[in-house]
């Protein structure tokens, strides 16, 4: 499969490492698990949006566009590498935070994305939780229209076809480099939000006819509506990219068991994931996707949901700007555990 007929533009350092985590590994006595590499794409800290916002914007320059616009809650990931990269091509950036968070901290409200977010140049709005915020995207989109200037609008996450096809690519390049490796992929354990980057891999996988799992953790709402959503997201990028094949029901899989009271809310999961990973092996996860997501797969093996023979690999979507709008949460866990040995 061909993408290269989609306007595109280069943001991201790829591909990005496909790593083994031996410790992880030795950890939770069970499966390989391996780590694809994806908050290492660069621009302002890295994360998955730049696959996305490498064909959306293409997509705004190939339509005149002078004006990004786009939403997301106050610690959005995808808002703050929107920002990024609308100031490296020079367009004007408006994005929409939504107070989301029921008890925000002054670290949550002012730290983190949201810091970055201004410092990158972008015009902040916010909004009370419960916004329709894709009603407040398009009035935003006609307001700057009647000013006469010429927005794009990117809906939450940067989640629909054209974004989508950011992640169809990612499934390419990682198959590529399992190819290389000589590793027999199993399942690939992914967060779920937006449902963009779950719903690229299961297209992609599919394109190249791979029986490898794709398997969601959500982390914004129940399993049913987020199974939808990724479903619903999977067979429009399918339509978009055309000639494709179906898409089998069974390739959607999603869980939110370790989803907590919420979106963004932090759970005692999600805090030993993020500290066992970064003591076990270096690497430092976020604490609203990839925190939970982790959680999940490591819940999941504890319970020998994978076999000691597979391979498994977590797709890290980025995200560490907003460890430091849970400092409180984190560092008090940090404290208690300060001493704590993960392989004793």
């Amino acid at each position: 499969m061909n993408l290269d007929r989609f306007p595109r533009i280069n943001l991201c350092h790829a591909p990005t490492p496909l790593e083994f985590m031996p410790r992880l590994t030795q950890h939770l006595g069970g499966p390989q698990i391996w780590i694809k590499r994806d908050d290492c794409t660069g621009m302002a800290l890295g994360g998955n949006k730049a696959r996305k916002l490498e064909f959306l914007l293409g997509d705004a320059l190939q339509q005149g566009a002078d004006h990004v616009v786009t939403l997301g809650a106050l610690q959005s990931n995808h808002v703050r590498q929107t920002a990024a990269a609308a100031a490296r091509l020079g367009l004007a950036c408006t994005v929409l935070l939504e107070h989301r968070h029921p008890n925000p901290d002054s670290d949550y409200l002012h730290n983190g994305n949201v810091l970055l977010d201004g410092l990158l140049g972008a015009e902040i709005v916010y909004r009370p939780g419960g916004t329709d915020m894709a009603a407040a995207l398009m009035l935003m989109g006609d307001q700057l229209r009647a000013k006469g200037r010429r927005p794009y609008l990117i809906p939450s996450g940067g989640s629909n076809p054209v974004g989508t096809l950011g992640y169809v690519k990612v499934a390419q390049e990682l198959l590529q480099q399992a190819q290389e490796k000589s590793l027999r992929l199993d399942h690939i354990v992914v967060a779920s939000g937006s449902a963009g980057t779950q719903a690229g891999l299961v297209v992609g996988v599919a394109a190249q006819a791979s029986k490898v799992a794709v398997q969601g953790f959500a982390v914004s709402q129940a399993a049913h509506l987020q199974h939808a959503r990724v479903a619903a997201l999977a067979l429009a990028t399918a339509q978009w990219i055309g000639d494709f094949p179906e898409i089998p029901p069974e390739a959607i899989r999603v869980n939110a068991d370790y989803l907590g009271q919420g979106y963004s809310i932090p759970t005692p999961a999600m805090v030993e994931a993020v500290h066992q990973v970064a003591r076990l092996e270096g690497i430092l996860l976020d604490p609203v996707y990839t925190g939970k997501a982790m959680a999940g797969l490591m819940d999941w093996v504890r319970h020998g949901r994978y076999r000691s023979d597979e391979n498994i690999v977590f797709i890290h979507t980025g995200g560490q700007a907003g460890l430091f709008g849970f400092c409180n949460t984190l560092s008090h866990s940090s404290r208690k555990a300060v001493n704590a040995n993960p392989l004793d």
